[in-house]
């Protein structure tokens, strides 16, 4: 009787490491999912192999906002894994000292001072875009046409809308703010904060 009752025990404790261990790996499998950013060159060369929506990151560094938008919704799994899925992702320092070609067109900083802390000069790709605002997060489709821009902070759920939307090519419907209003009202989220 006594050996039967160190068994159950055992496997009690053995059970109990088993889900202690499933839950650490769930965790971390759910917090621990990324964007998989690029740079605007990348993005265009895997573009080039397989066509698909961009989604770009205009930030800076000195904006607040920005490192919001980073630590709190693109950090979510549930962000991360649909722009993973549907668009090619760039980080783009709206200020940095980057040289990039899009659509034939060679974007520079020439203004740039690497040895200036906080607001530095516009970069070309920043105005051609019009962003005015940081952050900005930019979406272009298939064919490299600049769709539009959504201007500031979002948590995860305000940003759902506007990925699937554009993903799914619902946005061409918006045509008024009282269609993207409508589109919302019935927009079913999912994302979880």
């Amino acid at each position: 009787m006594c050996g039967f009752s160190r068994q159950i025990v055992e496997n009690h404790c053995f059970m109990k490491r088993i889900i202690i261990l499933a839950l650490l790996c769930f965790s971390t499998a759910t917090f621990a999912q990324k964007i998989n950013w690029l740079s605007m060159e990348e993005a265009l060369a895997a573009h080039k192999e397989q066509p698909r929506k961009i989604f770009i990151d205009a930030y800076t560094d000195w904006c607040g906002p920005c490192k919001l938008l980073d630590k709190n919704t693109f950090q979510n799994a549930s962000v991360a894994d649909y722009v993973n899925k549907h668009y090619y992702a760039v980080k783009f320092n709206a200020e940095g000292n980057e040289t990039i070609t899009f659509n034939g067109i060679t974007f520079k900083n020439p203004n740039y001072n690497p040895n200036k802390k906080g607001r530095n000069s516009v970069h070309q790709m920043t105005q051609y875009f019009g962003v005015s605002a940081y952050p900005t997060m930019l979406f272009i489709d298939e064919e490299l046409r600049f769709i539009g821009p959504i201007k500031g902070y979002h948590t995860p759920r305000q940003l759902e809308l506007f990925l699937k939307g554009i993903a799914s090519n619902d946005y061409k419907s918006w045509n008024s703010q009282e269609a993207l209003q409508a589109y919302a009202e019935s927009f079913n989220y999912e994302f979880i904060e």
